[in-house]
């Protein structure tokens, strides 16, 4: 396990570095890349998928449609801090079988359950986090003028290719 907080705790790192350059006005403001979403909506999408896995560790069964979608994650970068930083001191959990459910087919009212296990679902919400961490790039680039690492928001798979083919 300490292998995969030692690749997700700095994943989770830069995204608070980054908030804590942008102000509250660009953190909230609309952009239309973003199809009118906000910088501060992808980041409580980000926190809140860590949420429900770890309430899911908890009992058993993950259900990443339990959102509380809490618009405090959206409107306050500091708070939205406070909680990654959370996630981080969280992570490091044993492995263990959990259940996944969720409505995956629209106007479909059955649950779909499928076995999974915590580690899957830590890479999973990695892979979720970089995903949203490289639509982040483009909005901040509409709402603000903050320097961007040159790998964020790019998955490690991209980065190994990249460093390959400059060899």
């Amino acid at each position: 396990m300490e292998h995969l907080k030692s690749i997700l705790s700095p994943v989770l790192k830069q995204l608070i570095d980054l908030l804590v350059l942008l102000s509250k006005n660009e953190y909230t403001q609309k952009s239309i890349l973003l199809n009118n979403s906000t910088i501060g909506a992808h980041t409580r999408h980000v926190i809140e998928l860590f949420q429900c896995l770890f309430v899911g560790y908890e009992n058993g069964i993950v259900n990443y449609e339990h959102r509380k979608r809490d618009v405090e994650i959206e409107n306050e970068n500091n708070y939205a801090i406070s909680l990654i930083q959370d996630i981080i001191g969280n992570l490091d959990k044993e492995n263990k079988t959990l259940l996944l459910e969720g409505f995956f087919v629209e106007n479909d009212n059955e649950i779909l359950k499928v076995e999974t296990n915590y580690f899957r679902e830590l890479i999973y919400n990695l892979e979720h986090t970089i995903h949203h961490m490289a639509l982040l790039r483009i909005g901040i680039t509409e709402v603000s003028n903050v320097q961007i690492p040159e790998n964020f928001g790019v998955a490690p798979s991209t980065m190994l290719y990249r460093n390959l083919c400059v060899q």
